[in-house]
């Protein structure tokens, strides 16, 4: 289930290839009549260049929490079939708390859906 990101003027944030055509492929400021106010939520000019910067650093890391994410999956699946093929467990559930454990105290509460969401991906559902 997915719940729909709303701007603060309350309208729905939909991702830039539902958008509009080929202006998702251009470069953030490049957008043609889109107001500056609409591509960063301020009018001043300053405020809206940091935006702009910002928002490339996160993509950026946007990037590699993808590609770590991923490598992690992959892992972690090598893992669990390397133990399976020894004749272990599936799982090893020490570990699984460890990590919860891990990410919960680095993160508080959200820490904790997030190792389990790296469980699940290197896993699977239990």
């Amino acid at each position: 289930m997915m719940t729909d990101v709303m701007e603060q003027n309350g309208g729905p944030v939909r991702p830039e290839a539902e958008q509009g055509g080929h202006e998702a492929a251009l470069p953030p400021g490049s957008r043609g009549a889109e107001p500056a106010e609409a591509q960063t939520g301020t009018l001043e000019p300053s405020a809206a260049a940091r935006i702009v910067q910002i928002r490339e650093r996160i993509d950026e890391i946007d990037h590699a929490l993808i590609t770590l994410w991923q490598e992690r999956a992959a892992l972690s699946r090598e893992v669990g079939a390397t133990r399976m093929a020894s004749g272990g467990t599936r799982l090893v559930l020490s570990r699984e708390r460890d990590i919860l454990e891990r990410f919960r105290s680095a993160l508080g509460a959200d820490g904790t859906q997030l190792a389990l969401l790296l469980l699940r991906a290197g896993r699977g559902p239990l």
